[in-house]
């Protein structure tokens, strides 16, 4: 861990030496906000530049909430299963299975099912309270996406790991819908902090005071949005799962590792007090609990431990983090460069998931190495199927 402090600031403790400079400044603008807890702010070892705050930080805050640090992927998180399957019991080529998901799992940025139609009453009422007060966001796509994947690095896996045990997993969010209710209040947040003249190191960085109507009817759609994601994960493993329960032999699941959420906001006790913790591309981990860090699909991915680290607000990192945006992946590699990096895995290995490729994204197993104090290796999985949303 590295710390550093600048006068009149709260730390900033980073679990790496490799942070963009653009990306430190942010960390710096959020230690000078004057809610953040004392302990400070901290940043994962797969901390990057982010919009509106950076990817990889915790925030602790004393009665306040940015929803920017939030983010728009409200909920994003990921979700995994260990199987009774081993390799062995699958077949030669995953193409087909591959294209069964493809075909199952609604895909990119406007995927969507036929329908239309709720299917969760308690989602659906939920929704309808917070649109009655706020009818901006009612014009979404909530019913229509709930079970969809989405675009850019969601994704959908099967994975094999040291005991040749076959994994499914996945990694989406609240897709539109998380998307609408985020831009909705990280504007509303800007124009309340310009009202009361209050100057911020940078606008996105614009917070909810506690006790207001504002900082309450966020809570309650963040809150929303991120069991919207939850169930959107839940309902898309299923589907998953039924294109292998088609391909494959009969099996059980024998463990779910975890569903967690790494973008979004919680209350917590942290050093005594009782906080809201924003994670932004961070993930959970008190002591015991299990949690999943996946690496690009060509490298590997973790199932973790938590250690329940103070010094990090019980956190660990999300992924590997991208080492590039993806106009510069595109600009630097080709889908040569693709197919080679991607060798062995049934994935797509065209122009439109490029700026995916795995030398994108930082180096997992770096990663993990800066991170020993957080977490325990409990599996390590190697891909060998990739459903991209893109």
């Amino acid at each position: 861990m590295h710390v550093t402090q600048e006068p009149g600031a709260r730390p900033v403790k980073v679990w790496t030496e490799d942070v963009e400079p653009e990306a430190m400044q942010q960390l710096r603008n959020i230690a000078r906000l004057p809610f953040v807890h004392p302990h400070g702010v901290v940043a994962m070892p797969d901390v990057h530049y982010g919009i509106g705050a950076t990817v990889g930080s915790v925030i602790a805050s004393d009665r306040a909430i940015i929803p920017a640090a939030v983010g728009v992927d409200i909920g994003c998180g990921m979700n995994a299963v260990r199987t009774s399957l081993t390799a062995s019991d699958l077949p030669a080529s995953l193409t087909t299975l591959r294209h069964a998901i493809e075909r199952d799992v609604p895909l990119g940025a406007g995927g969507q099912h036929r329908s239309g139609e709720w299917t969760d009453a308690g989602l659906a009422r939920g929704l309808a309270r917070i649109t009655a007060r706020h009818p901006a966001l009612a014009r979404n796509q909530a019913p229509a996406q709930l079970g969809s994947l989405g675009s850019g690095n969601h994704f959908i896996e099967l994975c094999v790991d040291e005991n040749q045990d076959v994994w499914a997993m996945l990694h989406s969010g609240s897709r539109g819908v998380g998307n609408l209710i985020g831009r909705y209040f990280i504007e509303r947040a800007k124009r309340v902090v310009e009202s009361k003249s209050i100057t911020v190191p940078d606008s996105d960085l614009a917070w909810f005071d506690d006790g207001t109507k504002d900082f309450a009817d966020y809570v309650e759609a963040v809150h929303w949005a991120q069991d919207y994601a939850l169930e959107n994960r839940r309902r898309m493993m299923g589907v998953v799962l039924k294109a292998l329960h088609r391909t494959v032999k009969p099996f059980e699941v024998t463990q779910e590792a975890i569903n967690c959420h790494h973008n979004y906001v919680e209350r917590e006790r942290h050093f005594g007090r009782d906080v809201w913790v924003t994670r932004k591309g961070a993930i959970r981990a008190r002591e015991g609990e299990l949690g999943i860090i996946p690496g690009s699909m060509g490298q590997r991915s973790y199932i973790v431990r938590g250690k329940g680290s103070c010094d990090s607000y019980h956190s660990c990192s999300h992924g590997a983090g991208r080492r590039m945006s993806r106009k510069a992946a595109r600009k630097h590699f080709t889908v040569a460069d693709l197919r080679a990096q991607t060798q062995g895995v049934e994935c797509r290995k065209d122009d439109a998931v490029l700026d995916e490729i795995p030398a994108a994204y930082k180096d997992i197993d770096a990663v993990m190495q800066n991170q020993r104090d957080l977490v325990d290796v409990v599996h390590t999985l190697k891909q060998v199927l990739c459903v991209k949303g893109s």
